[in-house]
């Protein structure tokens, strides 16, 4: 058993770093790869569309953590990444509905989100049991002690390590401008995260909503689906543009101009 020193406070260092990596990352990935995206993007949307980012994701976070740490045996209000997720994608899928867009807008949100959750969940790690992110009991030799003397899977850095795999492909897929990552990259983020987050839901003590199943279980099981039906769709959609620079190759699926497209807890 490893004995972690861990402080409440480490939340909000985490967190702090994890938002200024995720704005640094979007400012490179826009000047390096993303930047002829952006700007189709752009000339689809208004003002709406953050209005909507930000109405969706709010309510989804904490209305979705505090429905699994009100069941819990410290009932208590909570907030949770992936239901802020889930919530944002619920209200951009409405909103692009409306405004007949059915490309994909999530592409420059991928680095960044993938960046903030490797960061934010050592913060939730370092905060120890405080968080309520801990993971169940283990006698394996990399069992964690967050100050209670209990051996413990360290399932936060489960979760930070898997998210920096992800982003490391994604960044080499944006390297090879490989159109799952160009063009299809936030669709991929929703399968990896609700995937992996899926696996690690298994080994958390958190209160269970179906069978052997929590309320995570059901919103990254339903991230996995969206994430795989959208993806489908973005491929059968087609379509080449040319970006220009130095390593000149044609991206696949960029909206063309007349399509009619496009703390407390940290659960």
């Amino acid at each position: 058993m490893i004995a972690i020193p861990t402080s409440p406070l480490a939340h909000v260092a985490f967190d702090l770093a994890g938002w200024l990596a995720g704005v640094a990352l979007s400012v490179v990935l826009y000047r390096w790869r993303l930047k002829p995206l952006a700007q189709r993007i752009a000339g689809r949307i208004d003002g709406g569309y953050f209005v909507a980012l930000v109405l969706g994701a709010l309510p989804g976070a904490w209305v979705a953590g505090s429905m699994n740490s009100l069941r819990g045996p410290d009932p208590a209000l909570s907030h949770s990444v992936v239901g802020a997720l889930v919530g944002a994608i619920a209200a951009i899928e409405i909103y692009k509905a409306f405004r007949g867009i059915r490309r994909s807008t999530g592409g420059v949100f991928t680095g960044p989100f993938a960046a903030g959750v490797v960061i934010g969940r050592l913060g939730c790690f370092f905060a120890g049991k405080a968080d309520g992110t801990y993971g169940v009991a283990t006698r394996l030799p990399w069992g964690v002690d967050l100050g209670d003397h209990v051996s413990r899977h360290p399932v936060q850095l489960y979760e930070s390590l898997s998210m920096a795999v992800f982003l490391t492909a994604y960044i080499v897929g944006l390297a090879r401008r490989d159109d799952w990552a160009m063009r299809r990259g936030f669709y991929a983020l929703c399968m990896a995260y609700g995937a992996q987050r899926f696996a690690w839901e298994f080994l958390k003590p958190y209160p269970k909503l179906i069978g052997p199943f929590n309320l995570f279980h059901v919103l990254c099981a339903g991230l996995v689906a969206y994430g795989w039906i959208y993806d489908r769709r973005e491929r059968a959609q087609g379509g080449a543009v040319s970006v220009p620079g130095p390593d000149h190759q044609p991206v696949r699926g960029l909206p063309g101009p007349g399509s009619g497209q496009d703390h407390r807890r940290g659960q």
